[in-house]
């Protein structure tokens, strides 16, 4: 697509999704309309920033006719399938696309898009730094939360083409795209998630498997071994598949061998760095390494250069962070774990006897299966929204009344020297926060003293 000159564009949601939607249809020439029912002082700055640069703006409603009216409309990933405006233009006939589809139409170069239920973000950034390591030319981007990475839309404003986009891309991205194909696609795993939005864990995989809608013979897709869910996602879809996991399976292409992270090139296999020098925390992470690796590799990322990014990678912030060490008691910022499966897996990783912080916003999923088997656990602590049925659901939680403050200062009581203290929610934070990322950020000043 050349330019939108003359054509309608609407965009539903003033997030930075939206705002960037916006920029890029405006700067291709479209005629620009966007609305959000939100009125907060955030909403209006962006909405006079906007007018400012030729949109016409408006809060607090949606003009479904003039929404009907567009020659295309983009929907910001913050709006739910179920959303009145999407089903009143359900009702009209009038389709609509996700804002990384947009901007995909825009794209000037390869693509690698990275999906799955945790551990995109890490995989994406982690990739990222890989490939910039090599000495390429990279534009990060897609649903990154905390500001890490810009929206898919400003990458297609970039005035200089890079050598590879690398997109974060959600499932309730996905569910909007028409023409979205990338030239290789990672999948990180699949477990339940997002259940407070889809009516059905088949309908949030029905979502996740459409990034397989546009492959052709050439697409390359990244894929954890040993997984049948995965196996009857991608179905028959056409491209060549290559394989990791923690453990050296048939077929598979990257994977541990004595604790030492291993690709398999052709008939030999390639040691890369052993898993304790890595500095990201957690089993799990060790899986992100081998997806972004393998994907490296397979872009033509020399082995040594992926050895160089592997040693150079930071953590990222509230994901299995470590934040504070206090009277010999650790504490460890997993805020970003808005799902079981992410603090099931962070429990896995984690040896010491640890305090678990849980609660937040409930998204449907069983809290039973949430602790594993020989977890190491001292005490847990429910909060939230969610408290009162975590703990009829998971055994040992104790519900904790009040704010964050308020459980973290119970946390620190229980805890012993030795013992490991984690923000691992299970749980989204609206009940008392604006993201993940706020409440992340007030536990770590509450774990540093500075609050």
């Amino acid at each position: 697509m050349s330019g939108l000159s003359g054509a309608h564009i609407a965009v539903i949601g003033l997030g930075a999704s939206g705002v960037a939607a916006a920029r890029l249809a405006l700067d291709k020439g479209g005629d620009v309309y966007v609305s959000d029912l939100c009125i907060e002082p955030k909403a209006a700055a962006r909405r006079t920033d906007l007018r400012a640069r030729g949109a016409r703006v408006e809060l607090g409603g949606h003009d479904i006719e003039r929404l009907a009216r567009s020659d295309m409309v983009v929907v910001s990933p913050g709006i739910p399938p179920h959303a009145p405006v999407l089903r009143a233009l359900q009702d009209c006939g009038v389709g609509w696309i996700s804002e990384p589809e947009f901007a995909f139409r825009f794209f000037s170069g390869p693509l690698v898009a990275v999906t799955g239920t945790n551990g995109k973000t890490t995989t994406t950034l982690l990739l990222g730094h890989l490939l910039e390591e090599a000495g390429l030319r990279v534009a990060v981007g897609g649903n990154v939360g905390g500001g890490l990475a810009p929206p898919a839309s400003e990458l297609a404003l970039l005035q200089h083409p890079p050598d590879w986009y690398v997109l974060e891309i959600s499932s309730f991205q996905l569910s909007g795209i028409e023409t979205f194909s990338p030239q290789v696609g990672v999948l990180t795993n699949l477990s339940p998630d997002h259940l407070d939005w889809y009516p059905c864990l088949e309908a949030y995989y029905a979502d996740k498997a459409k990034i397989f809608d546009n492959a052709d013979d050439q697409s390359i897709w990244v894929l954890p071994a040993g997984d049948d869910s995965v196996g009857s996602l991608i179905g028959d879809a056409p491209g060549n598949r290559f394989y990791f996991g923690e453990f050296e399976e048939s077929g598979s292409h990257a994977f541990l061998t004595d604790g030492i992270l291993t690709l398999r090139a052709e008939d030999h296999l390639k040691p890369l760095l052993e898993a304790e020098e890595l500095s990201l925390l957690g089993r799990h992470n060790i899986r992100n390494a081998l997806a972004a690796s393998l994907a490296a590799h397979l872009v033509g990322v020399q082995d040594e250069s992926i050895m160089t990014g592997l040693r150079t990678a930071t953590p990222l912030p509230h994901r299995l962070e470590l934040v504070a060490d206090r009277n010999g008691v650790i504490w460890v910022n997993d805020s970003k774990a808005t799902n079981v499966a992410a603090t099931r897996s962070a429990l896995e990783s984690l040896l010491l006897p640890t305090v678990l912080l849980l609660g937040g916003v409930d998204k449907g999923e069983d809290f039973r299966a949430l602790v594993p088997p020989g977890a190491n656990i001292r005490a847990i602590l429910a909060y939230g929204a969610a408290g009162p049925r975590i703990v009829r659901e998971g055994g040992k939680a104790v519900l904790v009344e009040g704010d964050l403050e308020s459980v973290i200062q119970r946390a620190a009581t229980l805890a012993e020297p030795g013992d490991l203290i984690l923000l691992s929610p299970a749980c989204s934070s609206f009940d008392m926060f604006d993201n993940y990322e706020e409440r992340g950020r007030l536990f770590t000043a509450l774990a540093c003293g500075s609050v």
